[in-house]
C-alpha cells in the first residue's frame, strides 16, 4: 500500500494502491504512458528500464494519491478523468537557469527570435516599426527595442548600424542578440548614447569598430549598457504583462517551475522581485520560482550582508505568502534563495575566461584568454560568504578557466563550510550554469531517493537561458540526445557535435525534470517534491500528444506539449 506523504516508495516493482479509498480522487489520468522519473524503471528480472509505462495517476487536493494500472476505484462522481489519447504524462518541467521577464519583454516587442537571416530581421523589423509608431510625445515609443538576432547571420558574427540604417534611419533602434552578451545599435541610438571615435572600450566589453575607429554598430557585454542607459527602460506594467507572457508561454510548454537567473538591481534595471510579489498578491503566479539575486560584480563579499538583508524583507513583505499554500509545509511559491555570479562572457565574442589565448583576432587583442568577470580568489570568496550565508550559488561559468575557478570555489567552501556534515536536504544546492545540462554541485550529497554521502555523483539538470535560445525542453532534450539541432531547422549540421557526450532520453528527461526540480528546493526529502510522479509528489504534471521513447531519437523534438497542471489544477 502506497501513503500520501511518501515520495520514493513506489519506486521499487509493484506498484499498488488504496483498492477502496476513503475519499476519490480530484483528478484521474488514464489512457496513455507514464513517466514516473528516475529511480522509478520498470523492472524485470535483474533489468530495469527507465521507459514509460501503461498506468494510472490520481490527484487530490494538488498530490498524487495513486499510480497504479488499474485506478477504477479512484472515481468519483465528480472525479475529472483526463484521458491521455496514447500521449505520455510526466512531472512538468522546471527550467533551471531562465529570464522570463526578459523573455517577455521581446516577445511584446520587436521579437527577432523567429528569423535566422538578415532578410528575416529586415521584415521582422520593418513590420514592427509600421505597426508601432511613434506617438504624440511618448520617448519611449521612439525607440524600436527587442532581440533576438542570431550572430551567425552576420559575418564576425556583428551587424552594422548601416544595415539598421537602411531599414529605420530617424527612430533609435536597440536589439540585445539571442545570448544577450552583445547587443545591435543604429546610427540614432549611438549618437544619443553618445559613442563616437574617442569613447573608450569599458572594462568590462567592447565597441565594434570602424577602420576610422568610429563605433560599427555591435556593442559586446558592457559596451551595450552605454546605449541601454539611454534607452527607455520598461515599465512596472510593462515587466508585470511580460511576466504573465511568460508564464503562459512556459504553461503552453509544459513548464511548471524555474529559476530566475536575474533578480534584482542588474546594470541599473529595476527590481524584478516586485513584479513577482505583485503577481502572487494578485493570485496570478501559478509558476514555481527561486530568484537568483544579482551579485555586482564591482563589488565584493561586503554585499552579502544586503543581499542576505533582501532576502530578509522579501519572506517579511509576502508575510504568511511566503510560507507556502499551506501555511509552512510547503515551499514559499517565489523565493530569493540562490545568487547569480556572472563570472565571465561567452565565446562569440572573445570574452569568455579561458586558460588559453583564443586563436585569430580575439587572441590578438586587449584580452588574449578572455575576461574574467569574477574570477579566482574573488569567486572562492563569494561562494564561501554566500553558502556560509544560507544562499545557493548560481554561477554563469562559459570558459574553461571559469569553470575551474568555479569548482575550486566549491572545493574551498565544501572544506571551509563543512558540507561532510550536511544533510542530503540541505538547501543550498550550488551549481555552474550553462554547461552542457549543468550538473548540480549539491552541498550534502545524495542520490535520488537516499543520502548517499559527500562523493554522490552531482545531479544534472537543464535550463533554457531563453530568451537566448528556445524554452521549449522538447527541442533541448532533442539536441541533448541527438547531439544536433532537427533536421528542418537551417542551422541543422548532419554531423553531432561531440556525439560521445549525448544522454539518453531519460537522462535528459530526468534532468529537465527531476534535476531542476530539486535545485529549487523540491526533490525528494524536500517538502513538496516536484519533478517526479510518485504518491505524496505534487501534482506538477504535463502531457504530451505522443510517447517520445517509441520512435527514433530524431523525432523527438516533433513532441508536443498538450496539457499543464500545477498542483493539479490545469494551466493549460
Amino acid at each position: 500500500m502506497l501513503r500520501p506523504g511518501c515520495p520514493g516508495c513506489d519506486s521499487i516493482a509493484g506498484v499498488t494502491a488504496e483498492s477502496r479509498p476513503a475519499l476519490p480522487a480530484d483528478l484521474l489520468f488514464t489512457g496513455g504512458v507514464v513517466y514516473r522519473g528516475p529511480g522509478r524503471d520498470r523492472v524485470s528480472g535483474s533489468v530495469s528500464t527507465p521507459v514509460p509505462e501503461p498506468l494510472e495517476v490520481a490527484v487530490r487536493d494538488g498530490v498524487i494519491v495513486a499510480v497504479d494500472a488499474d485506478l477504477a476505484a479512484w472515481r468519483g462522481p465528480h472525479t475529472e478523468v483526463v484521458d491521455l489519447a496514447g500521449g505520455m504524462l510526466h512531472a512538468g518541467f522546471v527550467d533551471a537557469h531562465i529570464h522570463p521577464i526578459q523573455g517577455g519583454l521581446e516577445r511584446l516587442g520587436c521579437d527577432l527570435s523567429a528569423g535566422s537571416t538578415l532578410d528575416d530581421y529586415v521584415r521582422i523589423i520593418t513590420d514592427f516599426a509600421r505597426t508601432n509608431p511613434p506617438r504624440g510625445c511618448d520617448a519611449s515609443r521612439a525607440w524600436i527595442t527587442g532581440g533576438g538576432w542570431s550572430m551567425s547571420a552576420f559575418a564576425g558574427g556583428t551587424p552594422s548600424a548601416a544595415e539598421l540604417d537602411a531599414i529605420e534611419p530617424i527612430r533609435p533602434v536597440f536589439l540585445y542578440n539571442r545570448d544577450h552578451h552583445g547587443a545591435w545599435a543604429n546610427s540614432a541610438a549611438l549618437a544619443l548614447a553618445g559613442i563616437t571615435a574617442e569613447t573608450p572600450d569599458p572594462a568590462d566589453g567592447r565597441i565594434e569598430r570602424l577602420a576610422d575607429g568610429s563605433p560599427q554598430g555591435t556593442l559586446h557585454e558592457g559596451a551595450a549598457a552605454l546605449v541601454a542607459a539611454v534607452a527607455p527602460t520598461p515599465s512596472p506594467d510593462d515587466e508585470y504583462a511580460a511576466l504573465l507572457e511568460a508564464q503562459r508561454y512556459a504553461h503552453s510548454l509544459g513548464i511548471t517551475g524555474w529559476q530566475d537567473a536575474i533578480v534584482g538591481d542588474y546594470f541599473g534595471a529595476s527590481d524584478t522581485a516586485l513584479v513577482y510579489r505583485r503577481a502572487l498578491a494578485e493570485g496570478r503566479l501559478t509558476v514555481d520560482v527561486v530568484g537568483a539575486l544579482w551579485w555586482d560584480r564591482s563589488r565584493g563579499v561586503e554585499q552579502v550582508a544586503d543581499l542576505v538583508a533582501k532576502r530578509e524583507a522579501h519572506a517579511n513583505e509576502l508575510g504568511s505568502a511566503s510560507r507556502g499554500a499551506d501555511g509552512g509545509a510547503r515551499p514559499a511559491p517565489f523565493r530569493l534563495s540562490a545568487v547569480k555570479i556572472m563570472a565571465d562572457g561567452v565565446v562569440e565574442n572573445g570574452t569568455a575566461a579561458m586558460l588559453e589565448p583564443y586563436l585569430g583576432e580575439f587572441g590578438e587583442g586587449e584580452h588574449p584568454r578572455g575576461i574574467a568577470f569574477v574570477g579566482g580568489q574573488a569567486l572562492t570568496d563569494a561562494v564561501v560568504a554566500l553558502d556560509a550565508a544560507g544562499f545557493s550559488a548560481h554561477i554563469h561559468v562559459i570558459g574553461d578557466r571559469a569553470a575551474r575557478d568555479a569548482l575550486d570555489a566549491f572545493e574551498a567552501a565544501a572544506a571551509a563550510n563543512g558540507w561532510a556534515a550536511r544533510p542530503a536536504t540541505d538547501a543550498r544546492r550550488h551549481r555552474p550554469a550553462h554547461r552542457p545540462f549543468a550538473s548540480i554541485l549539491h552541498a550534502g550529497g545524495g542520490s535520488d531517493d537516499e543520502a548517499a554521502g559527500a562523493d554522490a555523483r552531482p545531479r544534472l539538470c537543464a535550463g533554457s537561458d531563453w530568451p537566448v535560445s528556445t524554452p521549449d525542453p522538447w527541442q533541448a532534450i532533442h539536441v541533448a540526445v541527438t547531439r544536433a539541432l532537427p533536421e528542418d531547422d537551417p542551422e541543422h549540421d548532419p554531423e553531432p557535435l561531440l556525439a560521445h557526450e549525448a544522454l539518453t532520453l531519460a537522462e535528459a528527461l530526468a534532468a529537465y525534470t527531476a534535476g531542476s526540480a530539486f535545485i529549487n528546493g523540491r526533490g525528494p526529502g524536500d517538502a513538496a517534491p516536484a519533478g517526479i510522479i510518485a504518491v505524496g509528489a505534487v501534482a506538477d504534471l504535463a502531457a504530451t500528444d505522443r510517447d517520445p521513447f517509441d520512435g527514433p531519437a530524431a523525432s523527438i523534438h516533433t513532441t508536443t506539449n498538450v496539457g499543464t497542471w500545477v498542483a493539479g489544477r490545469r494551466v493549460y
